[in-house]
């Protein structure tokens, strides 16, 4: 019997102490964990290995999390709907306006752990049910 490949999440947060937070959670939890602290070393990432779901901080250093968003769903298309933003500025009106036109969820900051826990299990499992492996 074999052992059933762990999913894996990419974690994008410039952040080093939050990114390693959810770093061990996610790992805890039985996830296979990537991360990145720049747009530019997520999108590297994602050329060399698949990621199930990805956890996205709106403010990068050098691209917003947003413009990379719109850049890995025209690239990985099967990524959209499995992508979380993690934001501190939900309200912002930049931030509202973009969401008006890319439905994709949203975590608050400060989140706690368990909410991303939720949200995965429940990104998955639905990922699970469109390919057949529920």
């Amino acid at each position: 019997m074999s052992t059933p490949v762990p999913y894996t999440v990419l974690v994008v947060d410039d952040e080093t102490a939050l990114r390693r937070v959810l770093e061990r959670h996610l790992a805890r939890e039985g996830y296979r964990v990537l991360s990145a602290g720049t747009a530019e070393s997520a999108y590297e990432l994602l050329t060399m290995q698949d990621a199930d779901a990805m956890l996205l901080d709106i403010h990068l250093p050098t691209m917003s999390g947003l413009a990379l968003y719109l850049t890995i769903i025209h690239r990985w298309p099967r990524l959209e709907g499995r992508i979380a933003i993690m934001t501190g500025d939900a309200e912002a009106a930049e931030i509202r306006t973009w969401l008006e036109h890319h439905s994709c969820p949203v975590l608050r900051k400060p989140f706690n752990l368990r909410e991303v826990s939720d949200w995965l299990t429940a990104t998955l499992r639905w990922r699970d049910r469109e390919t057949g492996n529920a």
